[in-house]
Formats: structure tokens, sequence, C-alpha cells
């Protein structure tokens, strides 16, 4: 037995068995700390709908995002809301460091999360420089993804809006299939969602996903369950 296979076997068995943990934060631990941070951890399941943060509240744990997607919004002061951004799988639900959520996060799927406690992140982050970096390559990303949808809501068609949302989700919805040519996914948001994230009416939606539907770069089955039989052609669509 190699010393890989030791370590595999030393491995908590649910870290061994987590089918994202090579691309998230635990993808940057060897078996003895990922052991030590098993000890923190705890798996949770949240039905679609749940809130998992509340904006303005106090940070007391953080979570890696294992399957599923997660909804960020924020609320304004009479009451209005608007999504600002998705999660998937191995995403890091939290603001490492900071003592207030900024968001509200919210399961828009069935979701699964391990939960850490954010005094024992902190500490092994402080321990190992490792952990930290991989931290802030996920954080780097997503600015980059961020600054990228603010061009999609910026200078683009609805169509490409459209089109762009549904590229986005057929590329993070299912990490362990992002090199398949053909996506088959069960669309995480309400048209209303949609609509709302990209700044469109409900209508516009609809009607923009009927005419990809005519042109045979999406095909929809129960309003929810889509396929993408040509991934670079529904790219093609994205402006």
């Amino acid at each position: 037995m190699g010393r890989q296979d030791i370590h595999n076997f030393d491995m908590p068995v649910l870290c061994r068995n987590c089918e994202v943990r090579h691309g998230g934060l635990c993808g940057a631990l060897d078996a003895d700390q990922l052991l030590t941070l098993s000890r923190h951890t705890r798996m949770v399941r949240r039905p679609a709908g749940d809130e998992l943060i509340a904006d303005d509240t106090e940070i007391t744990r953080y979570a890696n995002l294992m399957r599923g997607v997660v909804k960020l919004s924020k609320m304004l002061e009479d009451g209005r809301q608007q999504m600002v951004g998705l999660q998937f799988a191995p995403d890091f639900l939290g603001r490492l460091y900071a003592t207030q959520n900024r968001v509200t996060a919210e399961a828009a799927s069935e979701v699964e999360l391990c939960m850490i406690p954010r005094e024992a992140l902190e500490k092994l982050v402080a321990e190992h420089p490792a952990l930290e970096h991989r931290l802030l390559e996920q954080t780097l990303r997503e600015l980059d993804e961020a600054r990228d949808w603010m061009v999609t809501l910026g200078r683009k068609t609805a169509g490409e809006k459209v089109a762009s949302f549904l590229y986005m989700v057929a590329l993070h919805i299912d990490p362990l299939n992002r090199e398949r040519k053909t996506i088959i996914f069960e669309l995480p948001l309400s048209r209303a969602d949609i609509a709302d994230f990209l700044g469109l009416t409900i209508e516009t939606v609809s009607r923009q996903l009927t005419l990809l539907r005519k042109d045979g770069v999406i095909s929809v089955e129960n309003s929810r369950r889509f396929t993408i039989p040509d991934l670079t052609r529904l790219q093609g669509r994205c402006g």
C-alpha cells in the first residue's frame, strides 16, 4: 500500500465519500488536517425555500456547499429584494473573517451543506496557508464571475441574458460532469426568480426560452427539466 493509499485510509469516512472534496476548500488539506476539521463539521440537508443565512446577522458558522443551488439576495429598506448571485457545489458559503453576513442565502433547490463553526475554520486557516490560498482563489473567482455578470446585465440583449443564465447553470450545477457535451439538469429557479435575476419580465423570459427550444438549442420537459444537447451551441447564443 502506497503513502497516498494510507492517507486515504486514514481520512474520515465522510471525506472519503465526498464527491466534491477536491474542488472545494478541503482539497487544500491532507488526511490529518481533514481529520482535525471533521471533528467540528456536521452535514445538514435543507429543503428548497429554506433561509440558510439572514442578511445583517452575526456570522457564527460557515458552510461548504456539497450539493444543490443557493441563491443570494439583498433586501432594500422598503422591503424590495434583489437576487445578486447563485452558488453551486463546491462553493464556500460565508465571508471569511467578517463579523456580519452581508447577504441573505436561500436554498434554491434541496441542498446539502457541510457546516463548520467560525472559530474552528478560522483557526485552521491561520495554521495552514494552503487553505487560506484556496479560499482566496474561490473569492477571486467569484469576483471575476460577478464582473462578467455585470456585463451580461448591462450590455446583453434579452435573448443573450437568458442564454447566459442557462449556460452558467449548465456549467456549474453538476461539478462532476462539467466536461460533458450534453447536460441535463433540473432548473433550480422559477421563471419569476430568473426574471428578477436578469432584470426582465416573466413574459420575456418565457418568450426567450421558447425561441431557444424552437431553435433546438434546448429541450424542456415538465417546465423544469432542461437538456442542453450541445453546450457549445448554447454558448454561441450568449453574445
